[in-house]
């Protein structure tokens, strides 16, 4: 009985056709493909079916053709080399180099509330600042307090008593004074008059420009 056994290759090969008969080993396919096509690499090939590898290479081609309908599909696929090895040892370094870097941020997580843990720290954060903040505008007060008697006492003024303490010249801390120096008062204020005048000749020449 004759089988017929369809090649599929790939390019720039086309489908491949044999007509063998059905006792012929699967072994003695590809030197037959290579007695008919040249140019066929068969030594970097295997033969593989739809299913996977071929397990029994000495099995008789009608083994491949349960059905008795006397046409076989085969697939022509390259062979590929195998490596020096090492995949493993490769994959357990990955590895412990991704459980050295775990962390212990978990902000982006969610209680069974369904808020984020981020919120509920900075809430809880909130309160501690809230809570202090009465400490805090106590401990400014008390340093602004000092801050004042340090300047009182530079000044010689008594702190408790608001006296000037003996010996020390007398204060102008917390005195209004009124300056009348007239003479400058009356040049400043010409000045200014003299500069406001300027600026308004200044504007009415550019406006009388012609464009």
């Amino acid at each position: 009985m004759i089988t017929n056994v369809l090649v599929s290759a790939f390019a720039p090969f086309p489908t491949l056709s044999l007509a063998v008969p059905s006792s012929t080993p699967i072994s003695s396919v590809l030197p037959l493909l290579e007695e008919r096509y040249d140019s066929l690499p068969t030594s970097a090939l295997r033969l593989t079916t739809n299913y996977g590898v071929l397990s029994d290479y000495d099995a008789p081609i009608s083994s491949l053709d349960p059905a008795q309908s006397c046409l076989v599909s085969l697939r022509l696929t390259p062979r590929v080399l195998g490596g020096k090895g090492g995949f493993g040892s490769q994959l357990r370094a990955a590895g412990g180099r991704m459980s050295s870097q775990k962390t212990s941020n978990n902000n982006s997580c969610r209680d069974l509330s369904g808020r984020r843990l981020s919120t509920i720290k900075e809430a809880k954060k909130l309160a501690e600042y809230l809570e202090a903040e009465p400490e805090r505008a106590a401990a400014k007060a008390e340093a602004q307090k000092a801050k004042l008697e340090a300047l009182e006492r530079k000044l010689g003024i008594d702190p408790k008593s608001g006296t000037n303490t003996p010996g020390e010249p007398a204060t102008v801390a917390g005195k209004k004074h009124r300056f009348e120096d007239t003479e400058y008062l009356e040049q400043s204020k010409e000045l200014v008059d003299g500069v406001k005048n300027a600026v308004s000749l200044a504007l009415l020449k550019k406006k009388k420009k012609p464009s």
